[in-house]
């Protein structure tokens, strides 16, 4: 881990990483692609030490309430936020300016700011972004070795649908002769009917791989399972969309099993969602 200074946080579309890097060691992570620049070792975790601060000047001069997003890029709950809180830190900035958040992450650690999350929630909106990769939970553990497992995310998902805070799941990436199969699909499906999530954001059975990403993960393939690389190398090549055979017919489980469960599947309404901001302190004056 190491600190550093930056010059700004949040993005045009309002989203931020108060980190870059991460331990989690999923083997297909595109955060290891080298479009991303990350010029430190990956798992050098780098702390934007002055987020906290730039967060809260930005939301100062913000005329306008709305969602601010992070994790796109780095896990807001990777270890190091047990013992630093800057994600906590930034949140409690989010709630003093009375502005709405959505967050990504794998990890269960954000049960820890539950309460802050809460708060939140009473004036504005949060909603809480989950991945789930494979239904096996010792796949998972090859898959994503530093992480939650997909048990304790689904358990993760169930407390804060109690809690009244309102979750989307990826179902992602869905790799090609690895978790391509109907029975990994449905035992995820029905982990997310069972939590009660808002939406499933889901865009097909395969993986993107890059320069960077895509030497790693076949590192690990020879690794997990061995003669698995060569396989791909003949049917994909270089591709940066790498769709499983099984693509259309996984794609169709989904979305009639989401309909049928009430879950949202349209990834676009998904996404218009998790922008909106809902004005919670004015619908309460109507009545």
């Amino acid at each position: 881990m190491h600190y550093t200074k930056v010059k700004g946080l949040l993005s045009t579309s309002n989203g931020m990483n108060i980190y870059r890097g991460c331990t989690h060691g999923c083997i297909y992570c595109d955060s290891r692609s080298k479009c991303y620049h990350i010029d430190h070792e990956f798992t050098d975790m780098e702390v934007k030490e002055n987020a906290p601060e730039l967060l809260e000047e930005a939301l100062k001069k913000k005329r306008n309430k709305c969602m601010i997003g992070t994790g796109s890029m780095s896990d807001p709950y990777a270890p190091i936020e047990k013992n630093i809180g800057y994600t906590r830190k930034c949140l409690e900035i989010i709630d003093k300016y009375h502005f709405g958040v959505t967050l990504q992450t794998k990890s269960s650690l954000v049960l820890k700011d539950l309460d802050v999350l809460k708060r939140i929630n009473s004036h504005s909106k949060v909603i809480i972004q989950m991945t789930l990769t494979t239904y096996d939970e010792d796949l998972c553990k090859i898959l994503e070795p530093n992480v939650s497992t997909t048990k304790e995310r689904f358990e993760t998902l169930k407390k804060l649908n109690e809690e009244g805070i309102e979750t989307v799941v990826w179902i992602s990436p869905i790799l090609p002769f690895i978790n391509d199969t109907e029975e990994n699909i449905r035992g995820l499906l029905d982990y997310c009917i069972k939590a009660k999530v808002y939406g499933i954001i889901y865009f097909g059975a395969g993986v993107t791989l890059r320069e960077g990403d895509r030497e790693y993960f076949y590192k690990k393939l020879d690794e997990h399972f061995p003669s698995l690389k060569e396989k791909y190398i003949r049917k994909y090549g270089n591709s940066y969309e790498v769709l499983s055979d099984n693509d259309s017919f996984l794609s169709k489980i989904v979305k009639e099993e989401g309909i049928k469960a009430g879950i949202v599947i349209n990834n676009d309404q998904i996404f218009s969602h998790l922008r909106q901001y809902p004005k919670k302190d004015s619908q309460l004056t109507l009545f």
